[in-house]
């Protein structure tokens, strides 16, 4: 009878409070504390908070803040599940700015808001003096294997792609490649991530295993063909590109390369068969959150295609190179216009590059795909593969050109290529359209649809003064940090005779600034982007000794410094530009040395002994372009 008797009592004493007022709510049983500010950095705010109690919905609880006075959930906001000292974590914040935030449960009740608290991230040092070199070394060979990839930071970077997500981390995806080939094993196309473009934290993979749709599609064309299944591919997992779509959703294509026989389908390293090599695919991932490095696969987007019909693939010899793929299905370069249309621009080699149009919901073609072979490259377009937007020699199925990247600056959609083999002769070009499938042009007009040089060189294999220099520099990625700074990230190796075990092998990963001339065109400035602080520089401090190279192109040759020196009356001596004289525009950073205009900064001298900042500059006049460092 007890219990029958507390619960009469307590339904006597509800009804007699209901009786007492018409607006009665049970009461809360809420505990929400002030939330404290535990640590902030430039980027960064670590909060603690309490929340509990049996009316406060599970994760429906965390801190939302705002750069305005009490924010509310409805703006921005960091859910966690409840508890007592619950840590959150806001990231993506504005260097040297003040945020207000509060904590908050959802209750049955309604939302619960805590006390208002403030805090103001740090600002960068922009004093030269408290500037710090990187420390991490070049030749990473001693910490190259798997067991040391949390030390990795940009060692083992090969065909990177960068972009800068909500959470105000870069993240870089790449090639399976490393010194050594650490990677074998534990999945395919590696990510790490930034918030400098300086420190690196390495994430692993983001595709755990071959997804099955690949042998699936691959052997659906072969029975096509005529051809046998293949039941044991070997594969290759090359150069993806990842690009933020809209807030809430990111986009990886990646590429699948099939290394068997198209007669036989036998391994490559099997004896030749008489036949070319299987087909490339590009596939498609999907994140909400690259911080995860969870992807969804979506599947199929294309393969390589051929003009030479379903059986042209017959090749008389490991020395013939007239390809039967003319759309290779690699190196995928996405990009969203400004009008809003998705764009794929892929190929490598074999006939150049396509651009084929996007369906932007579901990030696969606009014209649905026929079979991957025709009788004409117009044929290949009406099939869905795309058109042709560039060639670097014109009736060559082998072109020496790959890894497009397409980027969107000032009313010119930008292609950046890598040119000649990858060990030591790689080096990037750039061409430029108005229209984003074309005609790209080169600085001097001609246009490269159907065969025209990319005359202009942004990197090449170098070295300054003594150093060992580097080589192989190229397959790009472009981006930018929204606030008008562009970047330039690629691998480079050390040179064949740099010593040690297979010194070209050593595979870094280099960042460096991208600054625009004043005819439009980009120049990639020569020392690795360090984080120096730009402070203005004065045409005083220029003055002095300098290296110059003349980065012009010569095929697998490294280009290497001369000594010259700009004297405080405006003349120059040694070098290329002995007895002419020199000028410095400080307000656009631009040193004109005998009419040709160079672009000026701060970087950090990555050859010096301990490392230090100096001024670098890189200019080009489209035959020629130049890199200089300040000694």
């Amino acid at each position: 009878m007890k219990k029958l008797s507390k619960i009469f009592c307590y339904t006597a004493a509800s009804l007699v409070l209901a009786a007492c007022s018409d607006d009665f709510t049970p009461p809360e049983d809420t505990t929400l504390e002030t939330p404290v500010v535990a640590t902030v950095t430039e980027y960064d705010a670590t909060i603690t908070m309490t929340a509990y109690g049996r009316s406060v919905h599970e994760g429906a609880v965390g801190i939302c803040y705002s750069t305005e006075q009490d924010p509310t959930i409805d703006g921005n906001k960091v859910v966690r599940s409840r508890g007592v000292n619950v840590p959150v974590t806001i990231t993506g914040l504005e260097e040297s700015t003040t945020y207000y935030i509060r904590a908050f449960a959802e209750t049955d009740y309604g939302v619960k808001y805590s006390d208002v608290v403030t805090f103001t991230t740090k600002g960068k040092a922009y004093s030269l003096d408290t500037w710090t070199a990187p420390a991490y070394v070049d030749d990473y060979r001693d910490i190259a294997s798997w067991a040391q990839r949390s030390q990795w930071n940009l060692a083992n970077v090969h065909d990177p792609s960068v972009m800068l997500a909500d959470d105000g981390y870069y993240y870089m995806y790449c090639t399976d490649a490393g010194y050594g080939d650490p990677q074998i094993g534990h999945g395919h196309f590696h990510a790490r991530r930034s918030r400098n473009l300086v420190d690196w934290e390495y994430l692993g993979a983001s595709m755990p295993e071959t997804p099955a749709w690949v042998l699936t599609k691959l052997n659906e064309i072969r029975e096509k063909q005529g051809l046998p299944a293949i039941t044991n591919p070997q594969y290759g997992y090359w150069a993806p590109t990842v690009r933020k779509v809209k807030d809430g959703l990111y986009r990886m294509y990646y590429c699948i390369v099939v290394d068997n026989y198209i007669k036989t389908g036998n391994p490559a390293s099997d004896a030749f068969d008489g036949s070319w090599g299987e087909r490339a695919f590009i596939g498609m991932m999907e994140t909400s959150d690259p911080a995860s490095n969870q992807w969804e696969d979506k599947g199929f987007v294309l393969c390589s295609s051929s003009d030479k019909g379903k059986d042209g693939w017959a090749r008389s010899g490991t020395d013939n190179w007239d390809g039967y793929f003319y759309f290779n299905a690699i190196d995928p370069s996405f990009i969203i216009t400004p009008e809003g249309e998705h764009w794929l621009i892929y190929g490598s080699w074999h006939s150049g590059f396509a651009a084929v149009q996007l369906n932007a919901e579901t990030g696969k073609t606009i014209t649905e795909l026929g079979d991957p072979w025709a009788t004409s490259a117009a044929g290949l377009a009406a099939n869905g593969y795309g058109k042709r937007i560039f060639s670097r020699t014109a009736g060559s199925r082998w072109q020496g050109s790959e890894a497009p990247e397409v980027i969107y600056h000032d009313g010119y959609y930008y292609l950046f290529m890598a040119y000649d083999g990858l060990d030591v002769p790689y080096n990037t070009r750039v061409v430029r359209s108005e229209n984003i499938d074309g005609p790209y042009k080169n600085i001097n007009g001609t246009d490269c649809t159907n065969g025209g040089d990319a005359i202009t060189v942004l990197t090449h294999p170098y070295k300054f003064n003594d150093n060992q220099g580097w080589v192989g520099i190229s397959h790009c990625a472009v981006f930018d940090d929204g606030k008008g700074n562009y970047y330039y990230a690629s691998q480079q190796r050390f040179p064949t005779d740099a010593g040690g075990n297979a010194p070209n092998a050593v595979m870094l990963g280099g960042v460096r600034s991208i600054q625009w001339q004043s005819n439009g065109w980009p120049v990639v400035m020569p020392e690795r982007y360090a984080g120096v602080p730009q402070v203005a520089i004065a045409s005083d401090e220029l003055v002095g000794t300098w290296e110059n190279i003349d980065l012009s192109y010569s095929l697998g040759n490294m280009k290497t410094s001369e000594t010259m020196t700009l004297a405080a009356d405006g003349t120059v001596s040694g070098g290329t530009w002995n007895g002419k004289t020199w000028t410095f525009n400080a307000s656009t950073n631009t040193l004109t040395i005998n009419g040709v205009q160079l672009k000026v900064q701060r970087e950090c001298d990555w050859e010096a002994s301990p490392r230090k900042h100096t001024i670098v500059y890189a200019g080009t006049t489209g035959s020629k372009t130049y890199w200089g460092k300040k000694n």
